[in-house]
């Protein structure tokens, strides 16, 4: 089967930049683009011609950012998140605006954008508006099973954009109590193990993508407050559904819901394929 980038596109600005956005991104990985428009008034005259219109001027914006890349229309009735979600399963991503016609205008983040990025399959990637590009892409890394699949969407993505890879390893200090002064030996100890202990996790990714620019950080600070910080120079910040600290059940970790609040750039959030098979 042919690899496509869904996108999601309901004629609002996210969604034109999420069209141009994955455009882009199929011309640069050599893969085909399938535009999916839900409508939910079908299946009245009216409401199914201001819907293909929609999809038509979509995917006329599509061809022309990308004029190489195959792209298909695909007109959907019925809920917009579970048809989103059912076009994810045999996606190589799912691109969407970060907010649709629905949203209100004060929110950073949409219902729809929410919703799936904590069910689809694979790669949900949400785009708010059109980037200046700066030749660097971000991902959150910890190790986990879901960290590794966001780090090697991270390399494909910065591959095809011959750009530099850069790996934010964050850690926070244990609690300690108002007494800590007494274990300043441990402190010190501490401060030095983990900044050493996160650059080990990256040092694999660097022997097996020497063509790859690889730089990173291990901050000692929230994982949330690093990876936004980082975002104001990226071209897109990738970060697993759910890290270490996610509980099994969870569908959306802490960390991915609020980096995907609060970065302004493209975000990825990437959930392993063993998990989208289960």
């Amino acid at each position: 089967m042919t690899r496509q980038i869904v996108v999601g596109v309901d004629g609002s600005a996210p969604a034109a930049a999420a069209v141009e956005w994955a455009a882009a991104d199929a011309e640069r990985r050599g893969l085909d683009l399938r535009l999916v428009h839900v409508c939910e008034q079908w299946p009245h005259s009216e409401g199914a011609e201001y819907c293909a219109g929609t999809l038509e001027a979509a995917a006329d914006r599509a061809r022309g950012r990308a004029g190489g890349v195959k792209v298909t229309t695909d007109l959907r009735a019925g809920n917009v998140i579970d048809e989103l979600i059912g076009a994810s399963a045999t996606a190589d991503s799912l691109v969407l605006g970060s907010r649709g016609l629905g949203g209100f205008t004060g929110m950073v983040l949409g219902s729809v954008s929410t919703a799936v990025a904590g069910h689809a399959a694979g790669a949900v990637v949400v785009v708010r508006a059109p980037q200046a590009e700066h030749g660097r892409v971000v991902v959150g890394y910890d190790g986990s099973e879901h960290a590794r699949a966001a780090m090697e969407y991270a390399i494909e993505q910065a591959r095809s954009r011959r750009a530099e890879l850069h790996v934010v390893t964050a850690w926070q200090p244990p609690a300690l109590s108002p007494y800590a002064v007494a274990y300043s030996g441990l402190i010190d100890r501490i401060m030095k193990e983990e900044p050493r202990a996160a650059r080990e996790l990256v040092e694999p990714w660097r022997t097996s993508n020497p063509d790859l620019v690889i730089t990173g950080e291990q901050p000692c600070e929230h994982p949330v407050a690093a990876l936004t910080r980082a975002a104001g120079t990226a071209d897109l910040v990738v970060v697993g559904s759910r890290g270490r600290g996610g509980f099994a059940s969870a569908l959306l970790g802490s960390v991915s819901h609020a980096v995907l609040h609060h970065a302004t750039c493209p975000v990825a959030v990437v959930r392993p394929a063993r998990e989208e098979e289960s």
